[in-house]
């Protein structure tokens, strides 16, 4: 697929790279025919005593630009430089890293084809397949969940035993390879549903009581009529959640996005919207697997904690 939106800028690039290469090509030519006059300046004269004189570009010098426009079109008829043109080897940065890849994956792929036959639990208590599975975790899940697995803000803790999705081997292997996406509905607009900002600060109240945090009790009250409404069907009539929905647990006090009053009007308000990538195609799935595993094993190390 062409990298050009149309036919002008294809020969756009093609143009202005030739007539610069020809261009310094004749300049070089211009120069060497030039008459030049030994001993006389070109009537620059610096600080008084430092002048320019009028002598031609030593021979040598004139010959490594020649050589490398020579160079610059023999590099541009073999390799892609001009516009469409994939040049005489057909080479392509892509293609390398395809090639690369597939060196590197026929290499390591029968280690991974080794964990692949293996239960997932048993491949989270190898601990060579968890060093494995800690560098792809860092290289890949690192920028959202952070280093330790802790998660950030809308981002999941994966080193406690918290999940939305749940967090048998099978759930987590799903999870990674075709990813998930969260969204909470927005109930700002809807007065039918929570009745506008006030009934969102209602179910806000009574959210935060069923985990035990401080709220108005009147209020509380009313939130809860509300959240039997509008709520109940995703989260649970007592609140626990449903991980087949990814609706979170709200009696844990582990908050994705936050636990203040502020932070559950605004979700309640505004909705969220969270996507979890899909690694399968990308990774494959022997290190899908060992990745799941090593996934498994934080969350199974920080129950013990």
């Amino acid at each position: 697929m062409s990298d050009f939106v149309n036919e002008f800028w294809n020969w756009y690039v093609i143009i202005t790279v030739l007539v610069s290469v020809l261009g310094c090509a004749a300049l070089l030519w211009v120069q060497s025919t030039a008459t030049f006059t030994a001993g006389k300046t070109c009537g620059h004269v610096w600080d008084e005593t430092l002048e320019e004189y009028n002598n031609p570009m030593p021979k040598w010098w004139s010959w490594m630009f020649y050589i490398t426009v020579v160079f610059s079109l023999v590099y541009l008829a073999l390799y892609p430089g001009l516009g469409k043109f994939p040049g005489l080897f057909g080479w392509s940065s892509v293609g390398q890293y395809k090639v690369e890849v597939e060196k590197v994956d026929a290499q390591i792929k029968p280690l991974f084809d080794k964990y692949l036959k293996m239960d997932l639990k048993a491949v989270a208590a190898d601990k060579d397949a968890m060093e494995m599975g800690k560098r792809l975790y860092l290289t890949y899940c690192m920028q959202c969940h952070g280093s330790d697995a802790r998660g950030s803000k809308g981002f999941p803790n994966l080193a406690d035993n918290d999940w939305l999705y749940g967090g048998e081997p099978e759930q987590i292997i799903e999870t990674i390879a075709n990813g998930r996406n969260g969204m909470m509905p927005a109930y700002g607009g809807n007065e039918e549903a929570v009745g506008g900002a006030a009934g969102a600060k209602e179910v806000a109240h009574y959210v935060r009581s069923l985990s035990g945090l401080p709220g108005d009790s009147l209020l509380v009250a009313k939130g809860k009529e509300k959240f039997a409404a509008a709520c109940a069907a995703c989260h649970g009539a007592d609140g626990t959640g449903m991980q087949a929905m990814g609706a979170p647990n709200l009696t844990d006090k582990i908050w994705l996005y936050g636990g203040s009053e502020k932070t559950i009007i605004e979700t309640i308000t505004n909705g969220r919207q969270n996507k979890m990538p899909a690694w399968l195609d990308f990774l494959g799935e022997g290190k899908v697997h060992v990745l799941s595993a090593y996934v498994y094993g934080l969350a199974a190390a920080g129950d013990k904690k």
